[in-house]
């Protein structure tokens, strides 16, 4: 009996995580399908309307005639910061993406002995992670602040890896907020992010910055707060010019930035297009 006990709890704790699994696997098919069709292909009238460092992001990010997905996988590599910004604790990382603005994401990441995934669909969202793929170290999911939170990220992330979700209608709107910086309004549902652009004089978006509802403060309460990053390394996939360098975190823009995320992206891959 003293034997069967240990085993038996090492067995759910195995069943647990293979559960974690089959629900990202699930998720990340499911938003493959509502990614729908590819659209029409792209052209600079689309945005003729826009703002003028507006124009010169979508011309720099989409060539004429490509088409318009709204989808992308990603695989990428790099640092996270386990610490804070005095210590920050950098350690490798290799992970995996699926990115569906403004609808979801699922990303799966490996970071020395953790191992987890964040996600969001309409419906939910999660961050569950791992200790040696057997102890459970964060679960949380389920919450309307932790879906908020998690919106911002999405329709953050689709700025610079999928273009083409900024691209006027309905849905998104556009306005001039600085000389070279730009505000895209992205409404979902019952949801809403604007998002910040700063766009270089050839058209590359270089900061992207929202005010994120989160939590990751010295109070360790729910907030608009600065988040985002800075964008490097542009490379040509498909038509699209995307930033294969990303450093980001929390509180951009003041003396407690933290840019916990540096990801150099290794593959990126249009689900769309091969299906």
């Amino acid at each position: 009996m003293a034997i069967l006990l240990p085993t038996a709890g090492i067995l759910g704790l195995l069943f647990w995580r293979y559960r974690d699994i089959r629900i990202e696997r699930t998720a990340w098919a499911d938003l493959r399908l509502r990614a729908g069709p590819i659209g029409p292909a792209f052209e600079p009238a689309l945005t003729q309307e826009l703002p003028e460092p507006a124009r010169r992001y979508f011309e720099y990010s989409i060539a004429p005639g490509t088409a318009l997905v709204s989808a992308v996988e990603i695989e990428m590599t790099g640092e996270l910061g386990l610490g804070s910004r005095t210590k920050p604790g950098y350690t490798a990382m290799h992970a995996h993406q699926i990115l569906v603005p403004p609808k979801g994401l699922v990303w799966q990441a490996r970071t020395g002995a953790i191992s987890g995934s964040d996600g969001i669909t309409p419906e939910t969202s999660w961050t569950r992670f791992w200790l040696f793929n057997l102890f459970p170290l964060v679960r949380v999911s389920g919450t309307a602040d932790h879906h908020r939170s998690a919106f911002g990220r999405v329709t953050c992330e689709g700025a610079f890896w999928v273009p083409s979700s900024l691209l006027p209608g309905r849905d998104v709107t556009w306005e001039s907020v600085g000389e070279n910086v730009v505000r895209a309004c992205v409404i979902h549902g019952a949801r809403s992010q604007s998002i910040d652009l700063t766009i270089e004089p050839d058209g590359r978006a270089s900061r992207v910055v929202i005010q994120r509802w989160s939590n990751a403060n010295a109070d360790k309460v729910f907030r608009e707060q600065p988040f985002g990053g800075y964008l490097s390394n542009y490379r040509e996939f498909g038509g699209y010019r995307l930033p294969t360098h990303v450093e980001g975190g929390n509180l951009i823009g003041t003396d407690d930035y933290f840019p916990f995320f540096k990801a150099d992206v290794t593959a990126i891959r249009f689900p769309q297009l091969t299906q």
